[in-house]
């Protein structure tokens, strides 16, 4: 009996002991991390400062202004639309902590759906954080999920409905900020993120709109932009001048029968030029090996070395993979020949942002030469 009470108190210990590692782990993956604003960024706004609906939630977000002295075009950048998408995180950051904005005015929310970053997808093995070597030291950023932590929305439904257009997906796509917008005012919590961006959109006449994602290199559209029909003169522009720089990337038609992404009802419902982006991320691919930090970072992976060889991959892969500071790179000289391309066919719509690294210096010197230094 005696030893049966021992072992009783040995398993309560243990028991507690991984409640509260998992606890401390649990907490940790919500706490935010330290974006260091740089000297270009005029105003720091809240999501809720567009949609009151937002407040006090983790559907509210940060919304950093960079505002130029000369009146110009406005454009607005949206990052981490899905938290296990590093580069759109990491691009939007880079943006808020480098760029200078002399002409026109532009927006970056860094954590489109804030509440992705705060858990990872269960039973993928994702690493909750990776981190990154800069001047001043270590910086770490958070790895997150496509959806909307269930903590935040649940339960997720058999079937969603799209709201605006009545499309029927798959019941898991509710919590998918992608599939959400324009979003409703009384909807769930992951349309109401969607509706506070549609607001903030329309009340600053935003001229366009840039989403950056990452795709798995087996999935079609890959290393692209995806355009909004009023998009695609500006899109096929850049594309043309980014193969100047030999950056080859693809131009993909906005879909009309898939609803609910920011490419198609951002420029339904807004007078916006709604353009996505996507870059080639190994770490959220079916085919990949081992998914830990590394694999984020260096985007090299034996896995899809083989698969390249056979054929399966849309985008080329080999031994040196597809780093952060590559894919980081692209959306960055992607974002630049967009709003390039914008002020060369509308005049009025220019802005001229400096300071901003090229795809080129990225990749030579590092995503954390260009972070700035935690005080």
């Amino acid at each position: 009996m005696k030893g049966n009470k021992i072992s009783a108190i040995i398993l309560v210990i243990c028991s507690l002991s991984i409640a509260f590692l998992a606890g401390k782990e649990f907490v940790k993956n919500r706490e935010p991390e330290i974006i260091v604003k740089g000297k270009g960024v005029t105003e720091v706004k809240m999501l809720s400062d567009f949609f009151e609906g937002v407040k006090g939630t983790n559907a509210d977000t940060e919304v950093y202004i960079l505002q130029g002295k000369e009146k110009g075009g406005t454009a607005l950048v949206l990052g981490a639309t899905h938290g296990n998408e590093p580069s759109g995180l990491m691009g939007a950051i880079l943006l808020i902590e480098k760029a200078e904005v002399e002409k026109g005015t532009l927006y970056v929310i860094p954590r489109t759906n804030n509440s992705g970053l705060t858990h990872n997808d269960p039973q993928e093995g994702s690493p909750q954080r990776f981190h990154i070597k800069t001047k001043n030291g270590e910086r770490w950023f958070r790895y997150g999920s496509r959806a909307t932590n269930p903590l935040d929305q649940w339960p997720d439904p058999d079937v969603y409905i799209h709201a605006s257009s009545g499309q029927s997906l798959s019941g898991n796509e509710t919590r998918n900020i992608n599939r959400a917008y324009p979003g409703r005012a009384d909807g769930t919590f992951t349309e109401k993120a969607a509706y506070g961006i549609t607001e903030l959109i329309k009340k600053n006449n935003i001229n366009m709109t840039i989403d950056l994602h990452e795709a798995s290199p087996e999935y079609p559209v890959i290393n692209a932009m995806v355009a909004h029909d009023k998009a695609m003169e500006i899109a096929s522009t850049a594309v043309m001048n980014l193969e100047f720089e030999n950056i080859s990337i693809g131009l993909e038609p906005s879909p009309v029968s898939l609803r609910g992404l920011t490419h198609r009802e951002l420029g339904d419902f807004t007078n916006t030029y709604a353009i996505l982006m996507e870059t080639a991320n190994p770490s959220q691919g079916r085919l990949r090996g081992k998914t830990d930090e590394k694999l984020v970072l260096t985007g090299i992976d034996p896995t899809y070395v083989k698969a390249q060889k056979l054929g399966r991959l849309f985008v080329p892969f080999d031994e040196k993979g597809h780093s952060l500071e590559e894919r980081v790179g692209r959306h960055i000289a992607g974002i630049t020949a967009l709003i390039n391309a914008m002020g060369e066919l509308e005049t009025e719509k220019a802005m001229v942002i400096k300071n901003v690294p090229s795809s080129l210096e990225i990749k030579q010197n590092g995503i954390g030469y260009y972070l700035n230094e935690i005080k």
